[in-house]
């Protein structure tokens, strides 16, 4: 039996994906062309976050090997799609924990490069940002971050609690309504970290998920523009409507949440003519129990069509401006919604938006669920596998009084090290982020000039944009062929340089 080294079997390779791509149709050499310029413009973008060229490199790398990746088995499934030298391997690993560059700035970058490259939505000269948590379970135990976690879901398959990863999930509204996308704008832990913020250089928050979602999105808004915040009703708060107003008044940016009242909420209505001079002033006026209001106040409905989840439907509603929040009493929108049966109660902080947009934009939040989903399924954004042996080993029947793996923790290095591990796992997180918005910005901007069935035969075909995994397994199948002919990118130099090193590049792509 003859064995092939790693060079020969790499020329195989490359010569069967070039002998299959010889003969391309007209639009599919278009379609690459835009393709392949549009992800380099992107992609240098980021280059000034970067002093060393060998760390941009890097970014590049792992950056185009998430769009195209064929397994999830973690950074090694890059080095095979890409066909690069076994030797990466390592500078790869050490990418993740490099203290040479700033996380925080990638960041802010993409939110840049989001803003200038992207087809944004408005609303009424508004981005519209959405909001949510997401847990990943792991069973790494010598994960920081990880902890138990209470699961609500009406899926019978999902455990009621389980161990893992508590990130909050930001992204951003692109598209129209034939072909929507939320953009990740950033994922990251918030949960599982708060015994390490007395850490030297530990930039962990103390404060609730709620509140930094609403800080997360803040920060973006300050890149964006006035902003609308759409969120489950698990974010609304006191404290939730507190920070916005906070932070609403520090600057000349103006961010606004749409989100969903629980059935029990109770509302007030403004405060009527003092009856005598003695005593403050009352804040409230009389409770408005909103579930009751759908039979107490059923004349006062209007009947509406409106389209919902890309359908028209025939809606009821009202608008009801009151006060809400023990001790607050903000005034907020209330719209009162029934459909099919079926009652809503949405929330507005804005009291500008009209009853239907806010049926309308909190329609859209579901997008991020979407977004989510091909996080996991296509890029494989939450198969990470960062861990430290200075991380006390987590207890699985750990009890809540008892100490946490974190507070264990004394050594200034371990803590260096622990730290260094979060940090790997967030920029893990950017770097899927980027790789699903610029497929997704891909999509969108190649909507109507060519059909799904033109890359990929699907059992269902889509009547909007081209999917996620459609896109990535065109990659895939055609990727060699867009370097070879777009040799003068500086993607495809960086990848060349990354693939073989010793110079015979131009040897493994001869037929």
């Amino acid at each position: 039996m003859v064995s092939l080294s790693y060079q020969h079997l790499r020329k195989i390779q490359a010569t069967r994906r070039v002998i299959l791509c010889i003969s391309l149709p007209y639009f599919l050499v278009v379609f690459h062309t835009i393709m392949m310029n549009f992800i380099n413009k992107v992609l240098c973008h980021f280059e000034s976050c970067f002093s060393r060229k060998a760390s941009f490199g890097w970014f590049v790398t792992i950056t185009l090997g998430l769009m195209l990746r064929s397994d999830k088995l973690g950074i090694t499934s890059v080095i095979r799609d890409l066909a690069l030298c076994p030797g990466c391997y390592g500078s790869m690993i050490h990418f993740f924990r490099s203290s040479s560059w700033s996380l925080e700035n990638l960041r802010l970058r993409w939110f840049s490069a989001v803003k200038e490259y992207s087809p944004l939505y408005q609303e009424g000269g508004f981005h519209v940002l959405v909001g949510d948590g997401v847990k990943q379970s792991k069973e790494g135990r010598r994960m920081p971050g990880v902890k138990k976690l209470f699961q609500e879901s009406e899926n019978s398959a999902k455990p009621e609690y389980i161990h893992g990863h508590m990130f909050g999930g930001l992204g951003i509204l692109a598209g129209n309504e034939r072909s929507w996308a939320c953009i990740p704008l950033s994922i990251r832990l918030h949960d599982g970290l708060q015994a390490a913020r007395e850490w030297k250089d530990a930039a962990v928050s103390s404060s609730s998920h709620v509140i930094q979602m609403v800080e997360d999105a803040y920060q973006a808004a300050l890149t964006f523009g006035d902003s609308l915040l759409l969120l489950d009703r698990y974010f609304l708060t006191v404290p939730a409507l507190e920070r916005l107003q906070s932070l609403n008044s520090s600057g000349d940016i103006r961010m606004e949440i749409v989100t969903k009242a629980k059935k029990s909420a109770v509302a007030y209505e403004k405060p009527g003519p003092r009856k005598s001079r003695r005593g403050r002033p009352p804040r409230k006026g009389a409770a408005v129990h909103l579930k009751e209001a759908f039979l107490s106040r059923k004349e006062e409905f209007q009947d509406a069509e409106i389209e919902l989840y890309g359908r028209k439907e025939s809606i009821r509603y009202l608008c009801l401006d009151l006060l809400w929040g023990q001790k607050l009493y903000q005034q907020l929108r209330f719209v009162l919604v029934e459909m099919n049966g079926i009652q809503s109660i949405l929330v507005s902080t804005s009291l500008e938006l009209e009853p239907l947009s806010v049926i309308r934009l909190y329609s859209y939040r579901f997008r991020i669920e979407c977004t989510f989903r091909e996080l996991k399924q296509q890029t494989g954004a939450f198969c990470y596998h960062f861990w430290s042996k200075h991380m006390p080993k987590l207890s699985y029947y750990q009890k809540k009084e008892e100490a946490s793996p974190l507070e264990k923790v004394v050594e200034e290095k371990e803590h260096s090290n622990i730290l260094k591990t979060v940090r790997a796992i967030e920029v893990h997180m950017v770097l899927s982020c980027a790789a699903m918005g610029i497929l997704q910005s891909l999509s969108i901007l190649m909507s109507g000039e060519f059909s799904p069935g033109q890359f990929r035969y699907q059992r269902t075909p889509s009547k909007g944009r081209v999917s996620e995994a459609a896109l990535m397994a065109y990659m895939r199948k055609y990727f060699f062929l867009f370097t070879e002919k777009h040799p003068e990118l500086q993607i495809t130099q960086i990848i060349r340089n990354q693939q073989d090193t010793s110079g015979t590049y131009e040897d493994s792509l001869a037929s």
